[in-house]
């Protein structure tokens, strides 16, 4: 494929990006639009680049893969809490149910925290690290008149990854680090931001990722 094809092939193909990210955006109320065609082009791109005719399947239905799971994998990046904690309240879940089908009644999350340890922490992590809508419903089991702000160990917690958060953040090239504030400070979308700086929204989404994964890797490390 030459490159001129490969172009158009993607300029095609955009307005199937924008209508699985208004689909995945419906179903993830804390995605952002703008954000999931971002990481939808990256799956596009990758789909014309490694696409194989000879293996017989329709180019649109292996591109549609690729863009959900490139997706997919975006949200799981911005995901604040662990997979781990996620599973770890997907069982509790599970099980608390069903106990219930055996009592009649729902029990407290206290009482399988007496058994497991582990599950007491996830709820603490969730509460601690997952965005509090106004929209969504609140999560089984939080209480929304719990402060936690004053407990010392929580508090330190937080002024240290403030601290190594800001430190990652003035390592970013300067670009990045105008893409983060225009974005998360200034509230603006990645559209937006393509038009301030000038390029288009995927490369401003690429860079948003970059930025993204570097501030994990740094404030990850020990």
């Amino acid at each position: 494929m030459s490159a001129d094809e490969r172009e158009a092939t993607i300029r095609r193909c955009l307005p199937i990006v924008r209508q699985i990210a208004r689909r995945v955006a419906r179903l993830a109320r804390i995605s952002d639009l703008d954000d999931l065609i971002g990481d939808g082009c990256i799956g596009l791109i990758r789909a014309v680049d490694c696409y194989d005719p000879d293996r017989g399947t329709a180019f649109e239905l292996y591109a549609r893969r690729l863009i959900v799971g490139a997706m997919l994998n975006g949200l799981r990046r911005r995901d604040p809490v662990s997979e781990r904690v996620r599973r770890t309240m997907r069982r509790a879940e599970e099980q608390r149910y069903a106990i219930a089908q055996e009592r009649g009644s729902l029990p407290p999350f206290a009482e399988l925290e007496r058994d497991d340890p582990a599950l007491r922490r996830a709820r603490f992590a969730v509460f601690v690290q997952a965005s509090l809508s106004l929209d969504a419903p609140m999560m089984p089991g939080r209480d929304p008149l719990v402060d936690w702000s004053h407990e010392p160990a929580a508090r330190a917690i937080e002024r240290d990854r403030a601290r190594r958060l800001a430190q990652a953040i003035a390592l970013l090239p300067e670009r990045q680090q105008r893409i983060l504030t225009m974005h998360y400070a200034g509230e603006q979308s990645l559209h937006a931001i393509g038009r301030v700086l000038r390029v288009s929204p995927q490369r401003v989404s690429q860079l948003h990722l970059l930025a993204l994964a570097s501030l994990r890797h740094t404030v990850a490390r020990p």
